[in-house]
């Protein structure tokens, strides 16, 4: 019988057969940690009497949620947990240094590895084919210590995307209709494996997107095989020796399997407050925006910076309208730098941050005002996601964040990338070639 991904990256930890429903006792390969979650993760390592880090290479702390520090506590947590990073070997990514689910894949995760972290959004790491997945502070904490943790091997979801994306339709569209579909505890503690056409077709920021939001459906993981977007983003990030395939096998047993054709499918938006309330983008044209938001460890890469370049480039945002752009990380920002991206946003009236997480989890850095309505990028919008119970939270895509920054109310893409010349978008170029070869 044969297995799904999460079984046989799981299978080969163990180095023995494991299936769905079992308990088991597994090495880790990678700990994730950030300064919100980290200094609890700490004192519970030393409260165990652990002295010494498993793996000191791949246990890494991002200050990336108070990046920089707003606050004398939150500076003190970043000085605990610089302490401890020196009196142990672990690895530092400081502030500015970037969002620790863009920067633990650009540098750290590979096919096939085992990642634990002390945040939700640790799934992420799924894109590359790897079981990633967020646990509490007191089981990461023991990770660190052994080198091993324990967990419930999930069933499998099987996720078969088909179609092509039509013109301003994007990888974050399809996600936020996905979810709402099956709901925010749809795929509880399940392994979202995603496949199909469209899924091989994705670039490897937007296969990232996908797997950062299974959570939002209530996931333990989302997983996509390795294949040759995933060697060319790895060799990109100058690991390219440490690509393996990794597929389901033909015969692998799936709880469920969901089949969706987005060649018909529009922008989509999810309205306050829970991620699965989405609805299609015609449903809520003319709602009036006064904060928009590109950023977070869901769309701030430089494919979503671009996206929303090519729409703002040579205009000016709605002046009712604030507009803030935070990069995914340091990389990121200096290519975005180099392609003039950053410029574009300044002309354009933004205001571009260090990277980091600050509005999305609140901490600072774009706090709404009562009554605010605030349309982001981020993967979740509860009441108070981003430090004002008293203000609404909308998520879309980068596009549909650029057309409502120059409107002012939410509005459609299509009618800026519409008027380019045939074939310019990133989407007509892969419908143009695709027609070619046939």
């Amino acid at each position: 019988m044969g297995k799904t991904l999460s079984e046989i990256i799981i299978s080969e930890h163990c180095k023995k057969d494991i299936r769905a429903g079992e308990i088991v006792l597994t090495p880790v390969d990678v700990c994730l940690l950030q300064d919100g979650t980290g200094p609890l993760a700490i004192r519970q390592f030393e409260k165990l009497g652990l002295k010494k880090l498993a793996n000191p290479s791949r246990t890494v702390f991002f200050l990336d949620h108070a990046s920089p520090s707003p606050r004398r506590e939150l500076s003190n947590d970043h000085k605990f947990i610089r302490e401890f990073v020196d009196k142990t070997g672990a690895q530092l990514s400081d502030i500015g240094g970037g969002i620790s689910h863009q920067v633990i894949n650009e540098y750290y995760v590979n096919p096939g590895d085992i990642l634990i972290g002390a945040d939700s959004h640790t799934c992420t790491g799924g894109a590359l084919c790897a079981f990633s997945t967020g646990m509490g502070s007191s089981d990461v904490a023991v990770a660190m210590g052994l080198g091993k943790t324990w967990l419930r091997v999930p069933e499998s979801f099987k996720v078969v995307v088909g179609g092509e994306f039509p013109l301003g339709v994007y990888a974050k569209d399809f996600i936020l209709h996905f979810i709402g579909k099956i709901g925010a505890d749809g795929a509880t503690y399940k392994a979202l494996e995603f496949c199909g056409e469209t899924i091989d077709n994705m670039t490897m920021s937007q296969r990232l997107t996908l797997a950062n939001m299974a959570v939002e459906a209530g996931a333990k993981v989302g997983l996509i095989a390795s294949d040759k977007v995933t060697f060319n983003y790895l060799k990109q990030m100058e690991r390219g020796n440490k690509y393996r395939e990794i597929k389901p096998d033909k015969d692998a047993i799936y709880e469920k399997t969901f089949e969706v054709d987005v060649s018909k499918l529009e922008p989509q938006i999810s309205l306050p407050h829970t991620v699965d309330n989405t609805r299609p983008l015609s449903q809520a044209k003319g709602i009036q925006i006064q904060q928009v938001f590109l950023g977070t460890c869901t769309n701030a890469r430089l494919d979503d910076l671009k996206i929303f370049h090519e729409i703002v480039k040579g205009k000016k945002k709605n002046p009712g309208t604030r507009v803030i752009v935070t990069p995914a990380s340091r990389k990121v920002y200096l290519d975005a730098m180099k392609s003039g991206y950053i410029k574009t946003f300044m002309e354009f009236g933004a205001e571009v941050l260090p990277s980091g997480c600050g509005p999305c989890v609140g901490v600072h850095g774009g706090v709404g005002a009562d009554g605010d309505n605030i349309l982001s990028t981020m993967n979740r919008n509860f009441r108070g996601r981003m430090g004002n119970p008293e203000s609404n939270i909308y998520l879309a895509s980068p596009a549909v964040c650029a057309a409502t920054a120059i409107k002012g109310e939410i509005a459609d893409p299509r009618e800026f990338l519409s008027v380019r010349k045939t074939g310019s978008s990133k989407n007509s170029k892969k419908s143009s070639s695709r027609k070619k070869k046939k």
